[in-house]
């Protein structure tokens, strides 16, 4: 177990970097005097006097980590972090069960945007702020912005980019160095979300509501300050924006990049599951909007467009606003949005799920199979973009949907055995695994996760982190060969 010894100073360095979060929070307290300064002071002092120790305990254990060492730091950052962050919570509302404040961090974490708490217009500011700043650091994941500052720390970061980037294309670089890729990715997401929390106050939000849903719009994590999402606004320029923005957030930053490298928009029309993924996006939104208009929940074409534009792109590209209860629209179309939402999101992109390149994928290696029965000595390789897919990556991805397929029936029955009903527990466990958010039925945009039971909030909780972080980065930890020399 020395390899274990190799992860800890890594995981004490993180920690106490992560500790230095706590600023933003704390700042939004001492301006708007909501009384919770010292508490988020205190949660800092104890997350960076953990750190420190265990840095002081392991230092002289660094070196270059292995990929099962990456693997295992990943997942000690995305689970044990959030043990830190959900002190703060413990701290604001001591009414909060340790199941519950953990839920919710891990849901900051992920970016899924689930909540356990009710009345958040009347929490104190800071905890709001603290909750987004989980979600934009959860958005573009943690450890790429570790892994622009590791080597200052004397250890390399290929090995952990490696295990936390999604997408089944993972060895792409677009820089010669990892570091220069992830200090590029992370220009592009903060350049992006102060656009956003600009564009937001100029639609008409305050400066701490733009803050907020700036943070949350760009990690497509979904937390508002308000119980109605941004259905509390009633705003088409409010929509519109996180529309604009969520779009923007749920394709690959790696395209963003190139973008911005090659100070030219043709990098969009040639990445082939942008092409989809806006093609997805169109088709639904002019057929769910049809739908609503046909069925008359709304009265007119142009309210029913609105509706169903902002909550499919939303739902879709795994954020979780509302502004409206869809729970209630005709039957079709709330399953089209969680639908949407397993595989909408571009790999390489804050969003959850499948992503877009997988589902593509499979699509592909379907019509392969559907033609060697036709004809079966023809050679039909699976192409993407005109590109030959190896074999051995489209086996992986019919590995990962097998698995997700697998976890999707295996926790919706554990939760149905725990007494929930069918479309509750089926919703809930879509839209944790996929980092949704709100799901159907007990779980939907009009209540939330606080009527679910421990054991099944824990469960949930464990979906959330699955998703996150790609289900085998977590799944290998729970094999006992990961564990032997």
């Amino acid at each position: 177990m020395s390899w274990l010894l190799t992860v800890a100073p890594v995981a004490a360095l993180i920690a106490m970097a992560m500790s230095l979060t706590h600023l933003l929070p704390i700042g939004v307290s001492l301006h708007f005097g909501d009384g919770m300064a010292g508490a988020l002071a205190l949660s800092m002092a104890f997350n960076f006097c953990a750190g420190a120790i265990l840095w002081l305990l392991t230092r002289r254990n660094r070196r270059e980590l292995s990929l099962r060492e990456g693997i295992l730091l990943v997942v000690a950052v995305w689970a044990g972090g959030a043990l830190f962050a959900a002190v703060p919570l413990l701290l604001a509302m001591p009414q909060l069960s340790f199941t519950d404040a953990y839920f919710e961090a891990v849901s900051g974490l992920t970016a899924t945007g689930a909540t356990v708490i009710s009345g958040l217009e009347e929490q104190p500011p800071s905890i709001n702020v603290w909750r987004a700043v989980l979600q934009w650091l959860g958005g573009m994941g943690v450890i790429v912005l570790v892994v622009a500052i590791l080597p200052m720390l004397g250890v390399g970061g290929r090995q952990i980019s490696k295990s936390e980037i999604p997408g089944p294309m993972k060895d792409e670089q677009l820089t010669p160095r990892i570091t220069q890729t992830a200090k590029g990715l992370w220009l592009i997401y903060a350049a992006l979300t102060v656009a956003c929390g600009l564009a937001y106050h100029a639609a008409g939000m305050s400066w701490l509501d733009a803050l907020i849903h700036g943070f949350t719009t760009m990690s497509l994590g979904g937390f508002s300050a308000y119980d109605a999402s941004l259905g509390h606004f009633d705003s088409t320029a409010v929509e519109l924006v996180a529309i604009c923005f969520m779009v923007i957030a749920g394709i690959n930053f790696s395209t963003h990049f190139l973008v911005w490298r090659s100070r030219s928009l043709l990098a969009y029309a040639r990445d082939t599951e942008v092409r989809y993924f806006v093609l997805a996006i169109a088709v639904s939104v002019a057929g769910i909007a049809m739908l609503l208009y046909g069925s008359g929940t709304y009265p007119d074409p142009l309210t029913a467009l609105r509706y169903a534009a902002f909550n499919i792109i939303s739902v879709g590209t795994t954020t979780g606003y509302s502004t409206a209860d869809y729970g209630l629209w005709p039957v079709f179309a709330p399953l089209w949005l969680l639908f949407l939402g397993t595989f909408l999101s571009c790999s390489g992109s804050a969003g959850g799920g499948i992503k877009m390149m997988r589902a593509v994928i499979l699509y592909r290696q379907v019509y392969r199979e559907i033609r060697s029965l036709a004809h079966p000595q023809a050679v039909s390789p699976v192409k993407v973009a005109g590109h030959v897919i190896a074999d051995s990556v489209v086996f992986a991805v019919l590995g990962f949907f097998f698995v997700w397929v697998a976890l999707l029936v295996t926790m919706t029955l554990i939760l149905g055995w725990t007494g929930l009903d069918a479309m509750t527990a089926f919703s809930a466990v879509v839209a944790s695994l996929n980092n949704i958010g709100p799901g159907l039925h007990g779980v939907g945009p009009s209540t939330n996760y606080a009527t679910l039971t421990d054991f099944q909030t824990w469960v949930c909780a464990f979906a959330m982190l699955l998703g996150r972080l790609e289900l085998f980065a977590l799944l290998v930890v729970f094999t006992p060969a990961f564990w032997r020399k």
